[in-house]
Parts: C-alpha cells; sequence; structure tokens
C-alpha cells in the first residue's frame, strides 16, 4: 500500500476517535517542496499530522524502528526515512534534501524524540536553509493523553497549523540553523496562545 492509501483509510479513525479539530489548514501549500515541523508528545502524532495535512509527507523516524518486526516493509512502503539518533546523521539528511529537491514534503519533529526535553535538533532547519524550503509549523494539542507514557484515552484532539516561514537557499551554518531552529520552536509553540 502506498502512503495515500494509508492515509485515506487511517483519517476517517483518527477523526472519529479523537474529533481532531485542525486550524490552519488554508496554510498549507498546495505544492512544492516543504518542511513540516511540530512538537512530539505521543507516537500518534505522524498519524495527527497526516490526517491535517493532506500532503504525502515523507517522515524521518529512528532508525531503531526498521528493527521491529513487520515495520520495515510498512515504513518502506510509506517512503519513511530512517535517522540515527544522538549523531549528525548525513545520510538522512541527504535522503530528505533530495526529496525536496524533488518537490516533495518531508515531515520531522526537532524535539528528537517524544517528549525530549531541551532545545530542537537544527535537522529541519538545515535541510530548509540547504534548499531554500518554506517550513510549515504544526503545534499538536492533547497528543500526549491520548497514547503517553502513562496515558491512555480519547481526548479531543488539535492539530494547529501556523503560516509557512519563508526560508532563503543558503549554507546551512550552525550558527544559521540554530537561530532558524530556535525561531520554529518559539512559533510552534506560540500556536493557538
Amino acid at each position: 500500500m502506498s502512503y495515500e492509501a494509508y492515509r485515506r483509510s487511517l483519517t476517517p479513525v483518527v477523526r472519529a476517535l479523537y474529533r481532531l479539530e485542525i486550524r490552519g489548514h488554508e496554510n498549507v501549500p498546495a505544492e512544492g517542496p516543504l518542511v513540516v515541523v511540530g512538537n512530539h508528545e505521543s507516537i500518534l502524532d505522524p498519524f495527527i499530522v497526516s490526517a491535517a495535512i493532506s500532503r504525502p509527507i515523507r517522515y524521518l523516524a529512528k532508525s531503531e524502528l526498521w528493527s521491529v518486526p513487520l515495520l520495515p516493509w510498512w515504513l518502506a512502503s510509506v517512503e519513511a526515512i530512517p535517522v540515527e539518533r544522538g549523531k549528525s546523521d548525513v545520510s538522512a539528511i541527504s535522503s530528505a534534501i533530495a526529496a525536496l529537491e524533488d518537490g516533495e514534503v518531508v515531515g520531522l519533529f526537532p524535539e528528537g524524540g517524544v517528549m525530549r526535553e531541551g532545545l530542537w535538533l537544527r535537522g529541519a532547519a538545515r535541510m530548509a536553509l540547504a534548499t531554500g524550503t518554506p517550513i510549515l509549523p504544526v503545534r499538536l494539542l492533547e497528543t500526549r493523553k491520548a497514547l503517553g507514557r502513562r496515558s491512555f484515552g480519547f481526548p479531543r484532539l488539535a492539530a494547529l497549523i501556523g503560516a509557512s516561514i519563508a526560508v532563503p537557499r543558503t549554507t546551512p551554518t550552525p550558527e544559521l540553523a540554530r537561530e532558524l531552529t530556535d525561531r520554529l520552536q518559539v512559533t510552534v509553540e506560540s500556536l493557538g496562545t
């Protein structure tokens, strides 16, 4: 099955179970490359983002998922990009940049893991700067209550989609990437407040 087939079958379920509220759908460009970034409170987050955004998204996902039985086949079918966490994964960044240069949408959660505290990681900014691709900020609400470390339920969820941020194409220095990442974090965290 393709990403689109999964999205079409799962989106009605996600919307019904969680009464998903989507705000800012008009901010999603209809075509062209796009980096989608959001906060990360639950393993459900990619499914919620995919239900909120109708364009196919190639997610960066932790490489450990490829060692879970049956998941490698599914991850390949949705064209996920494996990333080794805890280091600068040049291969993952290169694959994501190639997807963006082909006009695709790449999605990632710069926190670097579910509920990881601290500064966001700079991968999304590096990709956007290297390709001049706009970034679409998304804030997810209540996903931790739906499926968190010690919680499970069916709360009403929301996906708040902000205005895309134009990014000029330039060499992604660590300083520029940090500056853009910090701006992204503030932007995502301020959506809906």
